[in-house]
């Protein structure tokens, strides 16, 4: 597994938590391919400089590709995302984080966010600090990777997402 700094998870968790990659990411999943002059109304909400820049940003780590007849469309790591954000939603809701009634966006970006502020493991796994949100859940009938676990695993198989996020001056976060 790939070591990671505490600035490359931060700069991924930036990232990844971008409200407008999040919208991107899933609804190409959940509704398809979105031809690029539906964008704007298909994600009516974001601006046309935050639709360009995530479209960009998302092509540039491998995210989304123009199909076949211009459409914008998943790539594997884009649909693995998708997949991540999935589980991460679903870690969320099970433990009502951060509230018993969430929007997807705000539970996955709440999480990532929760994960982002834990102190990294000690030399035996543990922690001198523990969260106030446990992050690996005690059920056996649910998914036993915790959040932190997963975003580890999401970024070790797609390396290209810490290695392209530089500091953007122009926004005061990870580009």
């Amino acid at each position: 597994m790939t070591s990671f700094t505490s600035h490359d998870l931060h700069a991924a968790v930036d990232f990844l938590s971008s409200p407008a990659l999040i919208r991107l990411i899933t609804e190409i999943d959940d509704h398809g391919p979105i031809p690029p002059r539906k964008l704007a109304s298909t994600l009516p909400d974001l601006s046309t400089h935050h639709l360009r820049r995530i479209n960009h940003l998302a092509r540039v780590h491998d995210l989304v590709r123009a199909a076949p007849g211009a459409s914008l469309e998943l790539t594997t790591s884009g649909r693995e995302l998708a997949d991540f954000y999935d589980a991460i939603a679903r870690w969320a809701r099970h433990h009502a984080y951060p509230a018993r009634v969430s929007d997807f966006t705000s539970r996955i970006r709440h999480t990532l966010s929760l994960v982002a502020s834990l102190p990294a493991p000690g030399p035996a796994g543990g922690s001198t600090c523990r969260p106030v949100v446990q992050l690996v859940d005690p059920d056996p009938g649910f998914e036993p990777l915790s959040p932190r676990a997963l975003l580890l695993q999401w970024l070790d198989a797609h390396p290209q997402i810490t290695a392209l996020l530089e500091p953007d001056p122009a926004y005061g976060r990870a580009a």
